[in-house]
């Protein structure tokens, strides 16, 4: 029998564990669950003797996939994988996957929602704008970003993107790809961010593309911190006093931001992009079945390592 470890910190939503076992029982597995553990010994204890590991935003590091010998797959239910070592799972013969486009639409909305946040001046009763006729421009173009596309075509904006390997993809949907990170920026009103933190990515919102931010331009960050100069967004936003930066993700300098930008600046409490039912409930189901595919049929579609 296949034994599954549902481990998670912030625990998924009661509708979607009872989908996730549904899935579990008509295959035969036996689910087991670690929700709200407050130590890694909890989690290094628990993770023993399992095939197969799901988690969110969980940290799966070298000393978790030692401790479970047996285990053959983990899943993260969500898009980001950066919290799973995938070096020491790649060691181990451990296959790891994430669940691409299920949490898609939640961070979507965020992104968009912390749009209107920044143009309505913070809801402050300041007067503020509107999207309609304004340009979005997308850093990335994944899952995410599509989405976020239709619905700002939706809403009236013009949408321009920069990216490196799905420019076909994006001109086929009508978008205008720019030739460079840095034309982006220029042309930009707001700059929605959906690129992943490594290799290019990391820091590349820095001096070279924020020198030619509009004077009132507006970052939205729903992807990671890492992709932020910190120390050069905060010179810019000095620099041009009408620059605003909204994100999901607390940069490491969040008390500086709040002090020298408290009208300009906003992160959510905690990372709330993918905090939805409907999210909830797609990210865990499709674990639970590239799960049961991958056992059953040999299926690594998903994998990222």
């Amino acid at each position: 029998m296949v034994h599954v470890l549902i481990a998670t910190e912030k625990p998924f939503a009661a509708e979607a564990l009872e989908k996730i076992g549904k899935v579990f029982r008509k295959a035969g597995y036996e689910l087991h669950l670690l929700e709200k553990y407050t130590s890694k010994d909890q989690l290094l204890t628990a993770v023993k003797g399992m095939d197969a590991l799901i988690v969110r935003s969980d940290i799966v590091d070298q000393e978790v996939l030692e401790a479970a010998p047996q285990l053959r797959i983990v899943v993260r239910a969500g898009a980001g994988y950066d919290n799973i070592d995938g070096t020491t799972a790649s060691r181990k013969g451990i296959v790891v996957m994430n669940t691409p486009g299920m949490n898609a639409n939640a961070v979507a909305e965020l992104a968009i929602g912390l749009a209107i946040y920044g143009l309505r001046s913070m809801f402050s009763g300041k007067q503020g704008g509107e999207l309609r006729d304004r340009t979005l421009g997308l850093h990335g173009f994944g899952y995410v970003a599509r989405n976020v596309f239709h619905i700002a075509r939706a809403m009236g904006m013009k949408v321009i993107v920069y990216t490196r390997y799905s420019k076909e993809a994006a001109a086929a949907i009508g978008l205008k790809v720019t030739h460079s990170l840095e034309e982006l920026y220029h042309k930009s009103d707001i700059i929605s961010i959906h690129v992943p933190a490594k290799g290019e990515h990391l820091k590349s919102v820095g001096n070279q593309v924020l020198k030619g931010l509009k004077e009132d331009a507006i970052i939205i960050n729903t992807a990671r911190k890492e992709v932020i100069n910190e120390g050069e967004l905060l010179a810019a936003m000095e620099e041009k006093p009408g620059i605003r930066y909204l994100t999901d993700v607390a940069p490491d300098r969040k008390a500086e931001f709040l002090e020298r930008f408290k009208d300009r600046f906003y992160a959510t409490p905690v990372k709330i992009g993918a905090q939805t039912n409907e999210a909830n409930n797609n990210a865990g189901v499709a674990a639970a079945e590239q799960i049961v595919a991958f056992f059953q049929h040999g299926d690594i579609s998903c994998q990222v390592n």
